[in-house]
């Protein structure tokens, strides 16, 4: 019988981060991985995606070329060439995560928790003082439309596709759906999004998803909101996205029968990533409600730190950014405006439309705006929200603001190059959209 200080379920990016914390630490580990290595990220996620996205923006740039002074006589796409690309991305960046892995135990296996110390696996039991479950999670399914993953299909299934389908039906649209729609609208489907709230990308601010709606539009795809997937006529549509979230992966561990907690098939956890069972954690989509890597990684770390410190840490950091990877992007971080309406403090709203930047006039990507809110008592910067170009990356700075309790002017106040979109920041916090708070 093997014996380890941890024992990690799951290699997707809560799973590989905890690893190289118990390395650190010095902790004898094993990760466990009963399919691929670098979970839904790496294989079925955030990776792939933004490979196909970035083909897509790749051919958009290319059929409006004649914009920039440069004459191409009709590109066309290669849809299978595309694939191979993301899946060459694919293959490089696992074999990387590999190469990492030298002095730890890789056990590619299914795992079943029968005590509170053992993992069975297919071909022998694990000891363990601790055991981290990072199982990651699965597309959600609709009971009355389910998968036959041919016509209907999932987010698994959609980047598996051997051609571009002529009409895609995207049931959905949220961050996900949102994506997809993008994407294969560039790529030349006839995109159709539905949606059963009174407006797509419900979570984000108001003021964003009405903007991605009228791109949406213009762009040829038909958005339906207030709509019921049980109302439209299926027959019509060649392929059928079904992206209404996700659900945990918790199946076969064995929890139900140990006595672990689950709620709503998710993992319990308290604040310092424990469930019921002291010595076992859980870390990532499994026991989150924030479904998002970079968070996953966040936890995966804290949980191992908690496991060997007498002084645990909070998994608290609420300052999570969220990007939505559209044609334009989507990044917020902290409260938006509605959001921040609902705290009953006083605010201010701060807002910058790419139409006035340079440099998104030289890129020919204007369509969008930076919206900034502050406490109007404090003029600390609480929440950001940027519709345009490269808006997941200049979120990274509104992070660091709110992190930080940046005030206005301090923001206002910094020097950003000329020109580019950075300086969009600054600007931002040159206008008020209102000189009195808003409330």
């Amino acid at each position: 019988m093997s014996m380890y200080d941890l024992s990690i379920i799951g290699a997707g990016w809560a799973g590989f981060n905890a690893v190289f914390r118990a390395k650190q630490l010095g902790l004898k580990v094993c990760l466990i991985e009963g399919n691929q290595i670098g979970g839904t990220c790496l294989n079925r996620g955030c990776i792939p995606t933004k490979a196909l996205i970035q083909s897509a923006k790749i051919y958009s740039l290319a059929k409006k070329s004649s914009v920039f002074g440069i004459e191409s006589d009709n590109p066309r796409l290669n849809f299978n060439k595309i694939q191979e690309r993301k899946d060459k991305i694919i293959k490089l960046l696992k074999l990387g995560m590999q190469s990492r892995l030298v002095g730890i135990d890789f056990i590619n296996s299914y795992a079943e928790i029968i005590s509170a110390n053992e993992i069975k696996t297919s071909n022998e039991v694990i000891k363990s003082k601790f055991i981290l479950i990072a199982t990651g999670s699965q597309p959600a399914v609709i009971p009355e439309l389910a998968f036959d993953h041919i016509k209907v299909i999932n987010s698994d299934d959609i980047l598996s596709l051997t051609e571009i389908p002529q009409s895609l039906l995207v049931i959905g649209g949220g961050v996900i759906g949102c994506e997809f729609a993008s994407l294969f609208s560039i790529l030349g489907s006839q995109v159709s999004v539905i949606e059963k709230m009174p407006f797509i990308l419900p979570n984000e601010d108001k003021e964003v998803g009405r903007k991605m709606g009228v791109i949406f539009k213009k762009n040829g795809v038909n958005v339906s909101v207030n709509t019921d997937v049980l109302n439209i006529d299926l027959n019509q549509y060649s392929k059928i996205l079904v992206c209404v979230g996700r659900t945990p992966n918790v199946a076969g561990l064995g929890l139900e029968k140990l006595g672990v907690a689950l709620e709503s098939g998710r993992v319990v956890v308290n604040d310092y990533l424990e469930t019921s069972i002291p010595n076992i954690y859980a870390s990532g989509d499994c026991a989150s409600r924030v479904m998002l890597a970079h968070y996953a990684a966040y936890q995966g770390e804290i949980a191992v730190g908690n496991m060997v410190s007498k002084l645990k840490s909070k998994a608290d950091n609420t300052v999570i950014p969220s990007c939505i990877f559209t044609d334009p992007e989507i990044a917020s971080v902290g409260l938006n405006e509605d959001q921040a309406l609902k705290t009953q403090i006083a605010i201010k709203v701060h807002k910058f439309d790419f139409l006035r930047s340079g440099m998104a006039r030289i890129m020919e990507e204007s369509e969008g705006f930076i919206k900034v809110i502050s406490d109007d008592k404090s003029q600390e910067i609480i929440g950001a929200t940027i519709i345009g170009p490269k808006a997941t990356e200049l979120i990274a700075v509104f992070c660091v603001a709110v992190s930080a309790h940046l005030k206005v002017n301090q923001l206002r106040d910094i020097i950003f190059a000329h020109p580019t979109l950075s300086e969009s920041i600054g600007e931002a916090m040159c206008n008020s959209i209102s000189g009195t708070p808003r409330l």
